[in-house]
């Protein structure tokens, strides 16, 4: 075996050893060794290793049962903090993560309107500042920061190819980031770390084969398939929002006409309710609906049932065993949810499918983004470390 293939193995396995301690602590050597296949020496190697570097402890507990007691590993949770961020159209939303995927602190942010990559990135580190000084968190234990946006995204160079959200191009964040605070970065596509956060500490756990959609100010979906985010060549899979559903439709951000995402996003909504009379905000579209504006509950309703529609697409190709629906229209507006699955259930769900899935709301809701980057750090460092 080469030495690159000997040194990615020892990588893997102790990504492996800390990942079984960090969902099942307490646990001993013992248990780790059975779980894995991996041999009682290698375990003890990679624990003790764990350990001088001050991840693990072992505790006061030992194994039950019959047989030889076992000293029971446990995690250091202050051992490893990463900032997790996430970028949106009018805000940023900064928070400190924890190994267990726990949201130590955190603030919303408001961004300037046409305010420009670079100030946006400028202002991600201000914040970050702020908020270690505001809290007292130990910057040595930090590991790195990990952030999700909208858009088309190149993971391994932290380059955000395309944003139709954030109207940014071939913007080399991680790099820029990096060089303004000093910490590694990890970027990634805003639906794809929620998935990952709702995989690992939200509606997603135990399930094998998850697709979770959002919608709100774009239409996305993100796919976890045995445990792993489904990425695509460009790890562009999941982006159902600029397929084309009518060529003579609407024009999109993009600039292509009849996308998904314009008979359903906030942007779109607001757009079409102007024709009729002057909307600022989502709510009071909502509103005029709930106060019987014909026009209010056709343009709405017309939005649950293409929402309906893309559940139903992603079902047919995925064959997911969960659905999770998610995003500022599904968590500003409980009803959406009910509405959307009703109509799915009762329409739009191609008969053999239906009741192959259980649907799902979010878990971790509006605080899924920033945890999914924050666990996106923390996987990319004990990874590489």
């Amino acid at each position: 075996m080469k030495k690159h293939d000997q040194d990615f193995m020892k990588r893997q396995n102790r990504l492996t050893v800390f990942e079984i301690v960090k969902n099942s602590r307490p646990i001993s050597r013992a248990a780790i060794a059975k779980q894995t296949g991996m041999s009682p020496t290698t375990v003890s190697r990679i624990v003790n290793e764990l350990i001088e570097e001050g991840y693990l402890f072992e505790s006061d507990q030992v194994s039950e049962g019959l047989g030889r007691k076992s000293t029971l590993l446990d995690m250091v949770n202050g051992s490893v903090l990463s900032v997790g961020v996430e970028l949106d159209v009018a805000h940023m939303n900064v928070g400190i993560v924890d190994l267990q995927g726990q949201l130590v602190c955190g603030s919303r942010f408001d961004k300037e309107p046409d305010e420009s990559a670079e100030r946006t990135i400028e202002r991600i580190g201000e914040a970050i500042g702020e908020l270690v000084e505001l809290n007292r968190i130990e910057r040595s234990h930090i590991v790195g920061i990990g952030v999700g946006l909208p858009g088309i995204v190149n993971n391994g160079k932290g380059l955000v190819v395309f944003s139709v959200q954030l109207g940014w191009k071939n913007v080399a964040l991680a790099d820029r980031l990096k060089a303004l605070t000093g910490y590694d970065v990890a970027v990634d596509n805003e639906l794809k770390v929620k998935a990952l956060a709702e995989h690992l500490k939200g509606a997603a756990i135990g399930s094998t084969h998850t697709a979770l959609l959002g919608f709100g100010h774009g239409v996305g979906s993100a796919l976890i398939l045995e445990g792993e985010i489904y990425r695509g060549e460009m790890n562009s899979a999941g982006e159902i929002g600029h397929t084309t559903v009518d060529p003579n439709g609407m024009m999109c951000e993009c600039g292509k006409t009849g996308c998904l995402q314009t008979y359903i996003n906030i942007s779109s909504l607001l757009s079409e309710a102007n024709r009729i009379r002057p909307v600022k905000t989502i709510e009071e579209l909502f509103e005029a609906r709930r106060a019987g504006e014909q026009w209010a509950v056709q343009l709405i309703e017309r939005a649950l049932m293409y929402m309906a529609i893309t559940v139903n697409n992603i079902v047919c190709m995925n064959n997911p065993d969960s659905v999770i629906l998610s995003g500022e229209l599904i968590e500003k507006f409980p009803e959406v949810y009910d509405e959307v699955e009703k109509l799915c259930n009762s329409r739009f769900i191609w008969e053999p499918l239906r009741g192959s899935f259980t649907f799902h709301r979010s878990g971790l809701k509006e605080q899924g983004v920033v945890i999914g980057s924050g666990l996106l750090s923390q996987n990319r460092f004990f990874a590489l470390a």
